[in-house]
């Protein structure tokens, strides 16, 4: 009987782009993870700690898509995009007025949050060079409701000098935060009383009270997205 020997070879095996395959698998779920925390974790703070949803019916033709990098929301489906870095675009049933007012501009300071001198342009249009008092609104130290609109993004990216980022961490203020206003040269200390999230076509926060000074802080909700709005409302302290 004749053997034939066949040269054995080793199987090859593929180990190096198995475990390219996995990490990037892996770095994929880190990113999504990272991405969306943000988004889950304000919404269960959201039902939690925060006022809750004063207008529950949502408007059909309002935007309900996330833009979570870019200040350019997406739309619906045949519809334009709204860029958001116009202030004019929030609240379109009730546009902003352009006033007359002792000076165009002031400064806002949340140590909580280090933002310092942030610039509030009165009647402003561009959120991406400021922050913008909505034009209407009650003044600082006046009676009645200061209204000032802030961009945010995730808070993964808050920079309090980088006003496309500027209000992203303002859902972590809490009851009795203080907030500081120099306008026109006098200085005024609010303290936070009240946190409440609207839908976008909710004009309450407009609303004008005149029993005294009053600030409202408003951005988008939860962070990275315009799904919602985040409305910080504090009042005037008394020395």
């Amino acid at each position: 009987m004749q053997y034939r020997y066949v040269k054995a070879y080793p199987k090859r095996t593929f180990v190096v782009p198995a475990i390219i395959s996995y990490v990037s698998m892996g770095l994929g779920v880190v990113v999504l993870v990272w991405t969306a925390w943000p988004i889950f974790s304000f919404t269960i703070a959201r039902d939690a700690f925060y006022a809750g949803i004063l207008s529950p019916v949502e408007d059909a033709k309002a935007p309900n898509h996330a833009a979570i990098f870019s200040p350019v929301a997406l739309a619906a489906p045949g519809a334009e995009a709204v860029d958001y870095s116009n202030a004019n675009v929030w609240f379109p049933a009730s546009p902003q007025k352009k006033v007359v007012t002792p000076v165009n501009s002031y400064m806002l300071s949340i140590p909580k949050l280090k933002i310092n001198d942030a610039t509030v342009v009165i009647s402003g249009d561009d959120l991406a060079k400021g922050l913008v008092h909505y034009g209407g609104t009650g003044l600082p130290g006046d009676y009645g409701s200061a209204v000032i609109f802030g961009h945010s993004a995730l808070p993964q990216f808050y920079n309090p000098k980088n006003y496309k980022s500027i209000f992203s961490t303002l859902p972590t203020l809490t009851i009795g935060d203080e907030i500081f206003v120099t306008y026109d040269g006098m200085q005024y200390r609010y303290v936070v009383e009240e946190m409440i999230v609207t839908k976008p076509t909710d004009l309450s926060p407009l609303e004008q009270r005149y029993d005294d000074s009053y600030l409202t802080l408003i951005t988008c909700v939860p962070p990275g997205t315009y799904w919602e709005r985040l409305n910080v409302r504090a009042r005037l302290a008394k020395i």
